[in-house]
């Protein structure tokens, strides 16, 4: 392995623009530190604002707290099932346990790589014969593809499930136009460092229900009551967004739309530079699918050849990584009920996501080309 001399190339990084700071001054010029003030207000509105579809937010501290609250105000608890998606992060399961509930992973299908409407029908049909019907579905827009949403709208309403839309990596992302986090019964978002846009860390809860975002405000403040003094009749959490990182989120939201096209962009690059690479795959759009394409993932092959291109860019300072190792194969996860067929095992094995943030250079671009085609020739 070569010495690494070349400057990092870094899979995902955060973005700035130009406004971040110009907020963040103001959370401390007017001493706004604590997790409340104009800054929280005016980034929720600003991210109801572009999802243009009656929403509501609320503004956390992770997309996993999210989770949890949504899974909480979908009333799960200790004992109950929970439908998830098993390729995915480990985020979108965690909060189930968090619950005392016992997740059941559902495989994927291979058009978007989301959560399969065949085998999640096939496991409520499963879980209900067994006596226990789940009481939520867990589904991903994974690496900002949409999941297939009419289908598995239908078979949620077909049960009477409720869906908690995971769109911690879709941020910019549509389904027939409209845009990703307001399909589900509850939609999350994430702004970690990664993602599209940051707060540095940071999520949202999204929903149509004006009277669940208070409840999820109210939760996520130690749910505390009503009172002048400090009175707790509910378990509560220290989730809310701190007013100076709402200062961030606020400075991306101008910028939001331009980091998708950058993003975008990004993957037509790679595309167009390997054309003439038979053996590599990209995740294509179906119709009426738009992608915020946050990462741009590869298939290979084989493992073999999917670990080799890998290490070549490692070799020269470029961070890459393999796609999402299933929950289902995952040490925490194995012991529990599983609905597969294989496809999320095959995608972890022979899939790997290049660099995709949107600070990428060209120069960054032709370097990371250079190695694909290199090692792949």
């Amino acid at each position: 392995m070569k010495t690494l001399t070349n400057s990092k190339i870094w899979l995902s990084s955060p973005h700035m623009g130009t406004k971040e700071q110009k907020f963040v001054q103001e959370a401390f010029d007017t001493n706004w530190i604590a997790p409340l003030g104009p800054n929280v207000n005016n980034f929720e509105n600003a991210i109801a604002t572009y999802i243009d579809n009656d929403v509501n937010v609320a503004a956390l501290s992770s997309g996993t707290a999210a989770i949890h609250l949504a899974l909480e105000l979908l009333d799960v608890s200790h004992g109950d099932e929970v439908l998830c998606q098993s390729f995915t992060f480990s985020a979108s399961a965690n909060p189930i346990l968090y619950l005392g509930a016992v997740p059941i992973f559902i495989d994927s299908e291979k058009d978007t790589w989301n959560i399969s409407p065949v085998l999640l029908e096939k496991a409520i049909l499963d879980r209900m014969a067994n006596g226990s019907k789940p009481k939520a579905i867990v589904a991903v827009h994974l690496y900002g593809m949409p999941y297939k949403v009419d289908e598995i709208k239908n078979v949620a309403d077909k049960y009477s499930i409720p869906v908690v839309e995971d769109s911690a990596e879709a941020l910019g992302s549509t389904y027939k136009n409209i845009k990703c986090s307001s399909f589900g019964d509850i939609g999350i978002l994430s702004f970690n460092g990664n993602k599209i846009i940051t707060t540095s860390g940071g999520g949202a809860l999204v929903t149509k229900d004006k009277k669940i975002k208070d409840k999820a405000v109210f939760l996520a403040t130690q749910a505390r009551d009503d009172a002048p003094h400090y009175q707790h009749s509910s378990v509560g959490y220290n989730y809310r967004m701190s007013n100076v990182l709402a200062g961030i989120g606020c400075g991306q939201m101008q910028v939001l739309d331009d980091r998708v096209s950058s993003r975008r962009a990004n993957h037509e690059f790679y595309k167009k530079a390997l054309k003439n690479h038979n053996e590599v795959e990209f995740l294509e759009e179906p119709e009426g699918f738009f992608s915020n394409r946050w990462l741009t993932c590869i298939l290979l092959p084989s493992y073999d050849q999917r670990e080799k291109l890998r290490l070549s860019l490692l070799a020269d300072n470029i961070e890459s990584r393999p796609l999402w190792k299933p929950m289902h194969l995952q040490p925490i996860f194995e012991k529990y009920p599983s609905f597969l067929d294989g496809t999320s095992k095959d995608l972890f094995e022979r899939g790997l996501c290049l660099p995709s943030g949107s600070n990428l250079t060209e120069q960054d671009l032709e370097r990371i080309v250079l190695i694909l085609k290199t090692t792949l020739s």
